[in-house]
């Protein structure tokens, strides 16, 4: 399959309200993701790019001092705007309490709750889950025309995706709901076997953390069904034929098979990459006429370096054309490996030129 026209990946951009990058680590999604948002802001559109890495690469990559949990203006000559947010996982999990809470009481007994504070920063899937509220909270808000999502590495990003299933299920679970039934001030009115169940906990883990863990259910009593709809809305969003799954990765080997890996499990789910972006390419030399200038001081040294890189072009080659052959026939995009880093927006600008076809500024 031969690479994408600009158009093809252009229309990325032009047609889609959300983004997804995903793919294997260190392979620079954080940059992709921010240069798609970036060429959005240079076609006119509002643009806003989000990150659930901890780490500081976006704020590097937009030039910028720091990023926080709300969007942050990036300033430069486009047309459109650009803004971009690092998430807060438990400033959104607090928000959201905040949105689906009956009164300002209800709200403050569930944020004091030590099982709750844990909750926020510990259980499994709460940031992936909290990831995919902001991206709705976002796209719901009306300030911006797409929003793009730089996704942790391949299999937490697939956590991610089914974030909002699994809260559901969390939900609808027999012992929740039965922890959710009043209470007052004992274990006296839940069932028999619930009551076995939490003596079983309390002796392992102590009845204080028992007598927590009921509180923090009761506190949510009334808000499941709230927090059960804006799950199933996520779900929806990510399922939406607005929405577009790109697929990052490098030419690596172990990338490639992370990123195949990726593809497999995506199109389980019924969803196919709309793109699919090799970032880091070696170039890809024409062969020269050695002569006798093998070992022939520094020229030749020069001639088998040139060999060594047409190797090493031709076995990425290969490695890549699997996963091109598996995400067929969406649009592949291949980036050459840049001569620095990326950290402002003239970089992020060199980027965005490469994958969406644009002339060099010179």
């Amino acid at each position: 399959m031969s690479d994408a026209s600009p158009d093809a990946v252009g229309a990325l951009v032009r047609d889609r309200s959300v983004i997804v990058c995903a793919g294997p680590g260190g392979v620079g999604k954080t940059t992709i993701s921010a240069a798609i948002a970036l060429e959005a802001a240079r076609e006119g559109r509002r643009a806003c790019v989000i990150t659930v890495d901890p780490a500081r690469r976006l704020a590097d990559a937009l030039g910028v001092g720091s990023l926080s949990n709300t969007p942050a203006a990036v300033q430069g000559a486009f047309p459109g705007s650009l803004h971009a947010l690092m998430l807060d996982t438990k400033g959104t999990f607090d928000d959201l309490v905040e949105r689906h809470a009956r009164n300002e009481a209800q709200a403050q007994a569930i944020r004091a709750n030590r099982i709750y504070q844990n909750l926020t920063g510990m259980l499994s899937g709460t940031q992936e889950y909290m990831a995919m509220e902001k991206l709705y909270e976002l796209t719901e808000s009306g300030d911006f025309d797409v929003v793009v999502v730089d996704t942790p590495p391949t299999r937490n990003a697939l956590d991610l995706l089914d974030a909002p299933r699994r809260l559901t299920r969390f939900l609808s679970n027999r012992l929740f709901r039965a922890l959710l039934a009043p209470t007052r001030a004992s274990l006296r009115l839940l069932t028999i076997a619930t009551q076995a169940l939490l003596r079983t906990i309390s002796r392992v883990a102590g009845a204080e953390i028992v007598q927590d863990a009921v509180d923090f259910f009761q506190a949510f009593e009334g808000m499941e069904q709230g927090f059960s709809d804006r799950a199933s809305a996520v779900r929806d969003l990510l399922t939406h034929p607005a929405t577009a799954y790109v697929l990052v990765t490098s030419p690596r080997p172990d990338s490639i098979e992370e990123a195949t890996y990726f593809a497999a499990r995506l199109g389980d789910t019924g969803v196919e990459p709309a793109a699919l972006v090799v970032n880091r390419v070696h170039p890809a030399f024409a062969p020269v006429a050695t002569g006798d200038l093998e070992g022939a001081g520094a020229l030749g040294d020069i001639v088998e370096n040139h060999a060594r890189l047409r190797r090493a072009a031709a076995e990425e080659a290969g490695a890549v054309a699997a996963l091109v052959e598996q995400v067929a026939p969406s649009p592949v995009a291949r980036l050459p490996l840049l001569g620095s880093d990326v950290h402002d927006l003239d970089g992020l600008g060199e980027v965005a030129d490469h994958l969406f076809g644009r002339p060099p500024v010179r």
